[in-house]
């Protein structure tokens, strides 16, 4: 029985790619709870108050039956409000709403050109998709440009759509938006921003790069389960862009709605994003301290050690967590061959004490 996925997990270990789940152990250089709310008392006693006044735990349904709740429809308005687009749509989560916004929105006859780096649950959604697609070389906005304009000398009459990270969660970069919606404004196309990691981190209160960044041809996914603590992923732009995702995207019209008391913590994520930002301050404190420890430049709270060798990452990652410290070896195929690495995350769990004992244990490791 699964004698084919038995042979393939075979293969998988030959080439040492085979996953397993592991414990949380060590001082956190993994998460993404960037800003430290996950744990924090303000969302718990959100949860407590909100299950005190009667708010269920789950929706018993698909949002188009008796799922929806007033929790959720309050979350998307505030959402949409503090995100200042017209609209919003709440998902289970960000893996979710990628793949329906991407098989869903595109049209036949349109076209797709995202980034060669985006998100497995882009790839994924593309694929459903009636659209053409093509990729373009990492954050290369002239690429993107190329690429709409030989599809309109090759007769391509629909609507182009470009679609990127602003940040990238393996190499810590940032997507060269400005120039991306130059791209789209010259083209008439709609630029589509996974937010995941750069919600709560960057832009006005945490709303993330693409803020005000020509919000009306652009549509922006936040993730809550990162910077915001919480779960689930609001899908932020037009109205008809919310309406049509409940009349077509079958990953919104065939899944039970996301639970009501999560939908009350994530109101919660979003004031606290409002009312402290000291929360911002003292993270960006931590990454400029950790590029001078580690000697890692990066533009954001995602310092990548690319080593290069499998082995090599795996070896190291294990020296480091044998040490105490809660840093992940990254492989291929989550990255492109020959660029293994440690994927260092800096939140406000660690101290700059930490820091400097991470940088020693990973010289040593070295």
């Amino acid at each position: 029985m699964l004698a084919a996925q038995a042979a393939d997990l075979d293969a998988l270990a030959t080439i040492g790619r085979r996953r397993s789940l592991a414990p949380r152990e060590g001082v956190d250089f993994a998460s993404n709870d960037y800003l430290g709310l996950a744990g924090s008392a303000r969302l718990r006693k959100a949860a407590a108050d909100a299950i005190a006044r009667g708010v269920p735990m789950g929706s018993g349904g698909s949002r188009l039956l008796r799922g929806n709740h007033d929790e959720i429809e309050a979350l998307e308005s505030e959402a949409a409000a503090f995100f200042e687009h017209e609209a919003a749509l709440w998902f289970s989560s960000g893996y979710a709403a990628n793949l329906t916004l991407l098989a869903t929105l595109p049209q036949r006859g349109d076209l797709i050109v995202h980034d060669a780096l985006v998100h497995a649950s882009a790839h994924d959604g593309m694929r459903l998709s009636r659209a053409d697609r093509v990729a373009a070389v990492h954050n290369d906005a002239q690429g993107f440009d190329d690429a709409i304009a030989a599809w309109r000398r090759g007769g391509g009459m629909g609507t182009p759509w470009i679609a990127v990270e602003s940040l990238y969660s393996m190499d810590g970069d940032l997507a060269p938006l400005a120039e991306l919606v130059a791209v789209a404004e010259r083209h008439d196309a709609i630029l589509l921003v996974d937010e995941a990691h750069a919600t709560g981190v960057f832009g006005d209160a945490g709303r993330g790069l693409s803020h005000a960044l020509a919000p009306e041809r652009t549509i922006a996914l936040h993730t809550c389960g990162k910077a915001l603590g919480a779960e689930g992923a609001l899908v932020t732009g037009p109205a008809i862009m919310r309406d049509f995702l409940i009349n077509r995207g079958r990953g919104f019209i065939f899944s039970t709605a996301p639970s009501p008391l999560m939908a009350a913590v994530v109101r919660e994520s979003l004031r606290t994003l409002a009312d402290e930002p000291e929360r911002r301050d003292a993270l960006w404190q931590r990454i400029a301290y950790a590029e001078r420890s580690l000697g890692i430049g990066s533009r954001s709270q995602i310092l990548p050690l690319i080593l290069g060798d499998d082995n090599r990452a795996m070896t190291v990652a294990a020296a480091v967590q044998a040490a105490g410290f809660d840093v992940r070896g990254i492989r291929p195929p989550t990255v492109p061959p020959g660029t293994a690495r440690l994927r260092i995350a800096i939140t406000n769990h660690v101290e700059l004490d930490d820091i400097d004992a991470l940088a020693d244990a990973l010289k040593a490791a070295l």
